[in-house]
């Protein structure tokens, strides 16, 4: 779709503020949005303005949903808006493979037989196959058709049934399981790591004392020398992408499920308007249901103190986000923003090779801390790649 900003006028611009007015973001136009249910012709209105009400509108959704908060409506707001507009029972759910089901619906689904204690799985609000065997195992249990469909039996039997837990996140539990059950050894793990970009777009081009290089091949470096570096420790590595290939996020959602990883990594560089804007920050999976990928929380910790503790850059901390990359992997995953190429201070870093040597090690590092789980640690920004190195193989000798 078009995006949508401030200053825009016409009949898309009705529909957003109708949507937002219904989900109560437009507190001061109740009335207009009822006025919608009776009189069609409004949402069609050549004159609808986007102006500073709806500006703030939209970015308290965004903010909220876990979007990129920039007041524009683009594809993933807009269709974020769609989701959040589904209420439980409004459709019939089902798991599709050619149009799969996304929306608030779904996840208040999820929430129901995560309660019942069927679901394990991210509240993310997706209708994937773990959310369709979940379903399918509670229609078993009480006796109705186990065909995976949310229709008005199922409904009907979800709101007659009590609640057998309460408290804790089952996905979280079992994140930190399969952690701890993998042992602190970096042997065997599978990692994918995601640099982005790619193919014909290079993205920014950065003049330095370094030399010129172009955003992509600056990931792409970065990218092998961490690939390296997980290799040598006798990690088993894959890359989301070819060289000559940028995928959709959604792309390398699924090619890094086709893996069956323990982690994924994604890298990318920030770029701002405002040259001013600066320093290094990375996401992890979290939504305005509650659910949070744990792990993935952990880590984008570990990784946000060890870059900072190493390189110059500053410290723009960790955050939940509901983004395709980090909502449809199966595995935790995280991305990090390593920098804005639009400010001169951090260009330089990212285009220093010894400094792209310092934030791979920082990543590994990271790694090994979270699956230490605190046990015999070090200080943030003293552990070497050698050290690291040395302890892995003295672990592989022992008996």
């Amino acid at each position: 779709m078009h995006r949508l900003r401030r200053g825009e006028r016409g009949p898309a611009v009705a529909e957003i503020r109708g949507i937002l007015a219904g989900l109560g973001f437009l507190h001061n136009t109740v009335a207009d949005t009822r006025r919608h249910i009776t009189n069609s012709s409004h949402w069609i209105a050549s004159d609808a303005v986007f102006d500073h009400h709806l500006d703030s509108a939209v970015r308290a959704f965004q903010q909220q949903r876990g979007l990129l908060v920039d007041g524009i409506v683009g594809r993933a707001t807009y269709r974020s808006m769609r989701e959040a507009s589904y209420r439980l029972g409004a459709r019939t759910l089902i798991y599709q493979l050619s149009a799969p089901l996304y929306g608030d619906d779904v996840a208040a689904l999820q929430t129901r037989l995560q309660d019942l204690g069927f679901y394990i799985g991210r509240v993310d609000g997706f209708f994937g196959p773990g959310t369709h065997d979940s379903l399918s195992s509670f229609q078993r249990e009480i006796g109705i058709a186990a065909d995976g469909i949310c229709g008005p039996a199922t409904l009907r039997s979800l709101e007659l049934l009590g609640t057998r837990v309460t408290g804790g996140s089952p996905h979280a539990i079992s994140e930190e399981e399969l952690v701890r059950s993998s042992g602190p050894q970096l042997s065997g793990k599978r990692i994918v790591i995601d640099p982005g970009l790619g193919g014909d777009r290079n993205g920014a081009i950065v003049h330095s004392p370094y030399g010129t290089i172009s955003e992509s091949d600056i990931l792409w470096d970065l990218a092998s020398r961490l690939e390296g570096r997980m290799a040598a420790t006798g990690m088993e590595t894959f890359l989301s992408r070819p060289h000559h290939a940028n995928p959709s996020d959604i792309e390398r959602a699924s090619t890094a499920n086709g893996f069956d990883a323990d982690l994924m990594i994604s890298m990318r560089c920030d770029g701002n308007a405002c040259s001013a804007a600066n320093g290094v920050a990375s996401f992890h999976f979290g939504n305005s249901h509650g659910s949070t990928s744990m792990i993935g929380q952990v880590l984008t910790g570990f990784i946000q103190r060890e870059i900072v503790a190493r390189t110059p850059l500053q410290d723009c901390r960790t955050h939940g986000r509901t983004w395709d990359l980090l909502r449809l992997t199966n595995m935790p995953t995280v991305q990090i923003d390593l920098g804005y190429l639009t400010n001169r201070s951090d260009a330089e870093v990212l285009a220093n090779p010894r400094a792209r040597d310092a934030i791979a090690e920082a990543i590994l590092i990271s790694v090994k801390r979270l699956y230490l789980l605190g046990q015999d640690d070090q200080p943030t920004g003293t552990f070497t790649f050698a050290e690291l190195l040395a302890e892995e193989l003295a672990a592989s000798e022992r008996p």
